[in-house]
């Protein structure tokens, strides 16, 4: 889902390639399985398309990270995961800005999880180091039966978010850079559920490159 909408926004903007990671494309561990996709976009920035299933199916991940170098807007994670019957759709703006965000993109970005206040919020229970970054219009619900609502909000939010971005010149990317670099490499050093589960399936090694170098795109 997440991959499909995201694409389909970007591809006719901009030209899209896939680099090859080698064996970190696909890692197995303890009835965990991830494939990862990592592209360039030219004159904007690094994408990521990671998914996981574990236990048979019982549990399934698909993430989207963007992250935009030379126009100065958040860095952008897509989340959704299944398990058994229960779904959870995260879409997280985390605060890597050189200058404060458009407060009329935030506005608008707010609506959709407003439009959806009768889903169940996700609140977090990791409070990691990205906790204290995210902008308070990320979309962060859960529940069941929501597969609609969800592609929808989904969609909407990062039709949204391509809005902003392409309304915008293009900024300092080395400064861009730096603070997108500064965000991976913290997000990885102090970890969080996610990362600190990818350093004990794969090690130090592998998980730096999935993480930092193929997910937000450092190199």
């Amino acid at each position: 889902m997440l991959k499909e909408i995201v694409f389909e926004k970007l591809n006719s903007k901009y030209e899209i390639t896939e680099e090859n990671i080698g064996d970190c494309s696909d890692l197995s561990n303890k009835g965990m399985n991830f494939h990862t996709q990592s592209y360039e976009i030219k004159n904007l920035g690094h994408l990521c398309v990671m998914t996981m299933n574990a236990f048979f199916g019982i549990m399934k991940m698909e993430t989207v990270v963007l992250t935009v170098n030379t126009r100065d807007v958040p860095l952008l994670n897509l989340d959704r995961i299944k398990v058994l019957g229960n779904e959870t759709l995260l879409c997280e703006l985390y605060d890597t800005q050189l200058s404060p965000y458009s407060s009329k993109a935030l506005d608008r970005l707010k609506k959709v999880s407003e439009r959806d206040f009768s889903i169940q919020d996700y609140v977090s229970s990791a409070n990691g180091f990205s906790d204290t970054l995210i902008y308070p219009c990320s979309y962060r619900k859960k529940g069941k039966k929501a597969t609609d609502r969800f592609t929808r909000a989904a969609s909407d939010f990062f039709e949204i978010f391509v809005d902003e971005l392409d309304s915008l010149s293009e900024c300092d990317s080395n400064l861009k850079k730096q603070k997108n670099a500064e965000f991976a490499n913290a997000l990885y050093s102090k970890g969080g559920s996610a990362v600190n589960q990818v350093k004990k399936l794969f090690g130090d090694d592998i998980a730096k490159k999935l993480v930092v170098n193929y997910m937000y795109g450092i190199k």
